[in-house]
C-alpha cells in the first residue's frame, strides 16, 4: 500500500474521489462486469487489493498476480485466502488464484490461455530493456483478448503543488498523453489489436485541456486467440515462481455439492416438522389449563376425559407395524407422524426452490444424501424424531 499512500498524500489537493486508485480499480471491475472474462491475470499486482477485488466477480474461474517483489505479496496474499463463509456457503463457479513470483520481461507458460490482463500503474516502473521486451511478452506471447494498461499523464503533474520530476521515486518515466498514444498505437498494429483511450481522475473545472490524470489505454485483439494458438506458443521451461496459491471450494466439487444439499435437506426436513408439529404442541398447553380448573370441580370424571382429548389431538400416534409403516410412507405424498417420528417425503423437500436448484434432479438428490441423512426404510422420506420437542 505505499505507492498508494504515496499518492494520496500526492494528490490531496486535488481531492480524487474516491481515491485514484480506487477509481483505476473500479475502472478494471467495471470491464470485467461487462465482458465476463474467466481467466484473468494482473501484472505487476503488488499488495493484491485489485485480485481481492476481482475475486468477488461471479464470472472469473482463475485470477493470477505476477509481480517483481516477493516480500510484498507474501505480506499480502492472506487477503486472497477462502474465508470460512466461502466454505459454509461456496459458490457455483470454481475459482484458482494464484500469485507469481517473476519478472514481465520473461515468457512462462502458466500466464497463457488468459482472457484479460491487466497493468495498473506497471509500464512507468520498466527499465528501457524491460519496456522494449513488454509487448512482445503481453501482446505477442501471452495475446490475451483484453489488455488494460494504466499510466501517469505528466500533463497532470503541474497541477500537483511541489512536484519536481515524478509521482513516484521508482517511476523511470512518465508520459504524456501523446507519446502513451503513440506507443500504444504501435504496439497495437504490430500485434492485430485495436486500442481506445480514456482515463480516471478528472482535472479541475477550467483545467480540462491536461486530460485525466491517468490515462488508460484498453486493447482488444482482432481475432481471439484459439486453444491450438495457445498451446503452439508453450515454451519448454517456466520461470516464474509460484509463492501462494487458493483453490476456492465450490459446488462443482462433488464432496461440497453433498455438504450443502445435506444441510439444506435437514434444515428444511426440521422446517416442515416445526410447521407439522406446532399445532400439536399448542393444542395441550390450552387443554392443560382449562383441565386444571376442571380437575378442582370434576376429579372423578378427569382421567377419562383426558384419554378422550388426547385421542382427538394425536389421531396418527398409533405405533404401526413395519409393513404397515412401509405401506404408510409408500402411500402418503403428504409430510405425517407416527408415534416419536415424523416422516417427511422426500418429493416434498425437493419441490423447496433451493433444494431443486442444488441438485438439479430427483436421483440427484437421493445420491447425495443416501447414507447421510436418517432415512424411512423404503428411503422414499426423511424421518426426524419428536423426542423432547416439548423441552
Amino acid at each position: 500500500m505505499d505507492k498508494e499512500c504515496q499518492e494520496e498524500q500526492l494528490t490531496g489537493i486535488t481531492k480524487f474521489t474516491p481515491p485514484l486508485y480506487k477509481q483505476r480499480y473500479q475502472f478494471v471491475k467495471d470491464l470485467v462486469e461487462k465482458h465476463k472474462p474467466k481467466k484473468v491475470a494482473d501484472l505487476g499486482c503488488a499488495d493484491c487489493t485489485l485480485l481481492w477485488m476481482l475475486k468477488c466477480c461471479s464470472c472469473i474461474e482463475v485470477l493470477a498476480g505476477l509481480d517483481i517483489c516477493a516480500t510484498v505479496m507474501k505480506e499480502n496474499m492472506h487477503r486472497l485466502t477462502p474465508l470460512l463463509g466461502d466454505y459454509l456457503q461456496p459458490a457455483e463457479r470454481r475459482l484458482t488464484v494464484t500469485l507469481y513470483h517473476g519478472s514481465v520481461a520473461h515468457k512462462d507458460p502458466c500466464m497463457l490461455g488468459f482472457d484479460l490482463v491487466t497493468c495498473i500503474e506497471l509500464i512507468e516502473h520498466l527499465e528501457e530493456a524491460e519496456l522494449k521486451k513488454f509487448p512482445e511478452v503481453v501482446f505477442g506471447f501471452m495475446a490475451p483478448n483484453i489488455v488494460v494498461i494504466t499510466t501517469p499523464n505528466s500533463e497532470f503533474n503541474p497541477l500537483f503543488p511541489g512536484l519536481i520530476l515524478s509521482r513516484h521515486p521508482d517511476h523511470k518515466f512518465e508520459w504524456n498523453r501523446a507519446q502513451f498514444e503513440s506507443w500504444a498505437l504501435e504496439t497495437a498494429r504490430s500485434y492485430d489489436y485495436s486500442v481506445e483511450f480514456t482515463g480516471v481522475g478528472h482535472p479541475p473545472t477550467g483545467m480540462e485541456d491536461v486530460g485525466f490524470c491517468t490515462q488508460i489505454g484498453v486493447f482488444v485483439r482482432k481475432c481471439p486467440q484459439t486453444i491450438e494458438s495457445v498451446q503452439s506458443e508453450k515454451p519448454t521451461e517456466a520461470v516464474y515462481q509460484t509463492v501462494f496459491q487458493a483453490v476456492y471450494p465450490s459446488l462443482k466439487d462433488e464432496k461440497y455439492l453433498q455438504n450443502a444439499v445435506v444441510n439444506e435437506v435437514i434444515f428444511t426436513a426440521h422446517v416442515i416438522k416445526q410447521s407439522l408439529l406446532g399445532p400439536l404442541m399448542s393444542e395441550p398447553e390450552k387443554y392443560s389449563d382449562d383441565l386444571t380448573e376442571r380437575e378442582l370441580e370434576e376429579p372423578e370424571e378427569y382421567s377419562d376425559d383426558l384419554t378422550e382429548r388426547e385421542l382427538e389431538f394425536q389421531p396418527s400416534m398409533d405405533c404401526f407395524s413395519e409393513d404397515l409403516e412401509i405401506m404408510a410412507v409408500e402411500n402418503s405424498k403428504e409430510p405425517f407422524v407416527n408415534g416419536n417420528v415424523v416422516y417427511i417425503p422426500l418429493t416434498t423437500i425437493f419441490s423447496f426452490p433451493k433444494v431443486n436448484q442444488l441438485c438439479g434432479t430427483f436421483e440427484k438428490l437421493c445420491e447425495l444424501i443416501a447414507g447421510v441423512v436418517t432415512l424411512s426404510s423404503d428411503g422414499s422420506a426423511v424421518i426426524l424424531s419428536t423426542e423432547y420437542e416439548n423441552e
